[in-house]
């Protein structure tokens, strides 16, 4: 049996330009729809751009195309369209194969075909959360098993390996929505000061380095649950060429992401809630302090996306009024964290210190030192700028793949960051109260921000007067 291409790890997969110099090509490429320049594969149509996804007898794709071609391809057509045309060719392929050579088409090719729904299903597992894509899935396996044992076992393996991953975003989406319920915002606008209702963070971890650990925990949870197709199908628009009306909005399939943001709001959130809580002045500048400490080690571990929701937590407006509280903090280290998230000159500071934690978790010897958690919507942001830079199709009517090479470099680093297993010890207890205490609303912020430093002007005299009148209705 062929020995098949040994996968790399993602971070291998592209060179500095975007895309792997080696993909083979011959002369004829450029004819068959194909258009190449120095050795790089910068269009085609789509017809053509799937024939190059399909293995033969002297053929496999180089894995940098595999997993550009099936990230962008949503952007025109069903992953299961693409897959019912992947099975036609391969039909059409081992019926063309000259007669009694059948067995032979088999033996050389099965493994290839195999080895390429290794890698969709590994890779963008929720694709297969489609029925019309497990049926096609289950038909081209059957055709591959039908020919050899080893391949019946190779398939069977396969599909349990799949099932198990969809068994678990499955549980995870349920944990999620428990979660969700539990949490539900605490809306009662507290017309006695809050302490009454809750702990608060220091009380349940005093140490700031735990709670970044046990942050870091929560973001690395949520990001191994991001499907690599979530970046593309968030900004799904119609294909011009794509006369079906209904197809493309069921692909907008981007619950996890959205989790992962509702999580850094949450975060946020909370925050500023404990800030806004305590009775006393020298408790409210505890906190800041508390979380100003919390923050840097997010920023020491390489967890960006905490720090910003803590930062952005205290610059919410409620906390920051608080003037006499924020004059009994001792504020040099939160200025430098803030320096280090302006987002000045398209936060350039950010980018370098996320430039060195990228370096760093290339050569690292331990998980500690592999820890990236990119600051997210930033992260989103690119991808969207970069997507609506460029047309997805030339005048031609060609898939313009040059600018899919780019979008799957991106990717492609966030792949390699996000299947890191959290080296800290889980704890159980800090990690239900930082996913679960209730947080304020906007409204009980202000609220609580008013009943600590009274209002200072008109303006906020006013919204405190309503603020009272709404909760006492």
């Amino acid at each position: 049996q062929a020995r098949m291409p040994q996968t790399p790890p993602f971070a291998a997969m592209f060179d500095s330009s975007g895309y792997n110099k080696n993909l083979c090509q011959s002369k004829e490429d450029n004819c068959r729809g194909l258009y190449y320049h120095d050795s790089n594969l910068l269009s085609g149509s789509l017809e053509a751009l799937i024939q190059h996804l399909v293995p033969n007898v002297d053929y496999y794709p180089d894995r940098t195309y595999i997993f550009t071609f099936l990230l962008s391809s949503r952007l025109f057509m069903h992953p299961y369209e693409l897959m019912a045309k992947v099975c036609h060719l391969c039909i059409e392929q081992q019926r063309l194969s000259e007669p009694g050579l059948d067995k032979n088409w088999i033996q050389k090719v099965a493994p290839k075909i195999l080895q390429l729904l290794t890698e969709w299903t590994e890779t963008f597992p929720y694709d297969f959360r489609d029925e019309r894509m497990m049926r096609n899935l289950k038909d081209l396996a059957q055709r591959i098993a039908s020919g050899d044992e080893v391949y019946r076992k190779n398939i069977q393996q396969l599909l349990q390996n799949l099932i198990r991953k969809l068994t678990t975003v499955g549980q995870y989406e349920e944990v999620l929505a428990k979660i969700d319920t539990t949490s539900i915002d605490c809306l009662t606008v507290l017309k006695i000061k809050p302490q009454s209702i809750q702990r608060d963070i220091i009380t349940v971890c005093n140490d700031p380095y735990t709670l970044a650990q046990q942050l870091t925990h929560i973001e690395l949870e949520r990001l191994n649950y991001i499907g690599p197709e979530e970046f593309v199908q968030a900004f799904v628009q119609k294909d011009p060429l794509d006369n079906d009306k209904s197809c493309y909005r069921d692909r907008k399939k981007t619950r996890n992401l959205e989790a992962y943001v509702e999580w850094f709001n949450r975060l946020s959130y909370l925050v500023a809630t404990e800030t806004c809580m305590p009775v006393k002045k020298k408790h409210r500048a505890r906190v800041i302090e508390y979380f100003t400490d919390v923050a840097r080690e997010c920023f020491n571990i390489g967890n960006f996306n905490s720090l910003m929701a803590i930062i952005s937590g205290m610059n919410m407006s409620p906390v920051s009024r608080l003037k006499k509280t924020w004059a009994k903090v001792k504020t040099d280290k939160f200025d430098i964290l803030e320096r280090q998230m302006d987002p000045s000159s398209n936060f350039y500071n950010y980018r370098t210190a996320l430039r060195g934690a990228a370096q760093r978790s290339l050569t690292a010897h331990s998980n500690r030192e592999k820890i990236v958690i990119p600051f997210f919507s930033l992260f989103i942001k690119d991808i969207y700028f970069l997507n609506e830079g460029c047309a997805n199709r030339l005048p031609n009517g060609h898939v313009n793949f040059e600018k899919f090479w780019d979008l799957a470099k991106h990717v492609s680093e966030f792949m390699m960051w996000k299947q890191l297993q959290c080296p800290f010890e889980r704890d159980r207890k800090i990690l239900q109260y930082l996913l679960t205490v209730p947080v304020f609303s906007d409204d009980a912020l202000y609220l609580a921000s008013y009943e600590s430093e009274s209002p200072e002007n008109h303006i906020e005299k006013d919204k405190w007067k309503t603020l009272r009148f709404v909760s006492e209705v």
